[in-house]
């Protein structure tokens, strides 16, 4: 009975929602509300002179796009990107740290250009083993490994080092990393850019504590790209929303403080004008877990520009020259 009575209040959440909540396919071209986030940066990127990329075949068959530059005998950085963008953004990162490491960078999988459903994965946890995919393909026997986040990425990180694959890390470096909705770092839907489904991820919360699965492929986030992103020739890259399966897998656990606690040793470098988050809480709040951690606050920097400042850079490399 009790079991009947929570399906019929899932129901009666789900129903509601307007059709076109329901898609399964991130509704691409739709531009929300403008966000506090700069984009010049990201777009600058996309103009660029792309690096060279190759396809690196997954346990399931699906081909990901990656960025890669060598460097013989030095450490491998992976490089995983925020939420709806794709590795173009690291090119002026990447540029700045050849030489120093072997630096790999993936479109995640569901982003990108063409990929196979755009904003979805096939399970909840799916980009984890896709990141120890890269990380066996690429890694040489006792070569040292980085992994690097930004935003979302960064959060994909933490979830990564408290999951089944954390020991293939040796170190991490976070940048301004999204650790969860109501964490004290995070800015109200991240400066406006993240607009999730409330009632359809309590729902379908619920539904997965029951072990019902069926609902995993249902949109529950959606972010702000501005039109001039959308209508611009790097639009067809933009993602614009996740399923909830996409979703949970691309952030922390919900009890993101323990995935926290089984970082190796970390840099975090956060900008001093974060828009989407609160730069000044990330040490206060992670180093209640870990004394692995140090953290680094970029004067002026917001949340997009500070891949490309200078000072991120530097830090990076005393991280890898550190190894």
């Amino acid at each position: 009975m009790k079991f009947i009575v929570i399906l019929l209040i899932v129901a009666l959440i789900l129903a509601p929602i307007p059709y076109v909540l329901i898609w399964t396919q991130a509704p691409q071209g739709r531009a929300l509300a403008a966000s506090d986030l700069d984009f010049d940066s990201i777009l600058g990127q996309a103009a660029a002179e792309p690096l060279p990329e190759e396809l690196v075949e997954m346990r399931d068959g699906t081909p990901l796009r990656v960025r890669h530059v060598e460097a013989e005998g030095k450490p491998l950085l992976v490089l995983l990107h925020g939420s709806g963008w794709y590795s173009a953004q690291f090119d002026t990162l990447i540029r700045s740290l050849e030489g120093r490491a072997e630096i790999v960078a993936p479109d995640l999988r569901g982003h990108g250009a063409n990929p196979e459903r755009r904003g979805d994965v096939d399970y909840v946890g799916q980009l984890e083993d896709d990141v120890a995919d890269l990380i066996d393909f690429y890694a040489e026997p006792g070569q040292k490994v980085v992994l690097a986040g930004h935003s979302s990425g960064g959060g994909l990180a933490v979830r990564f080092a408290g999951g089944a694959h954390g020991d293939k890390i040796d170190r991490a470096v976070l940048l301004a990393p999204f650790l969860k909705y109501d964490a004290p770092t995070t800015r109200p839907n991240s400066g406006g850019w993240a607009h999730p489904l409330s009632r359809r991820i309590i729902a379908i919360s619920i539904l997965n504590q029951l072990g019902i699965t069926s609902q995993n492929d249902k949109i529950v986030i959606e972010f702000s790209f501005p039109e001039k992103v959308l209508d611009g020739p790097e639009g067809d890259k933009a993602t614009t929303a996740y399923t909830y399966r996409m979703n949970t897998s691309f952030a922390p656990r919900s009890d993101y403080l323990a995935d926290v606690a089984a970082l190796p040793d970390f840099l975090l470098v956060a900008g001093e004008n974060d828009q989407a988050f609160v730069a000044e809480g990330y040490e206060p709040l992670m180093s209640d877990v870990t004394d692995r951690g140090s953290y680094m606050i970029v004067p002026g920097a917001g949340h997009l520009d500070l891949v490309d400042r200078p000072e991120t850079s530097e830090a990076i490399s005393g991280v890898l020259d550190g190894l």
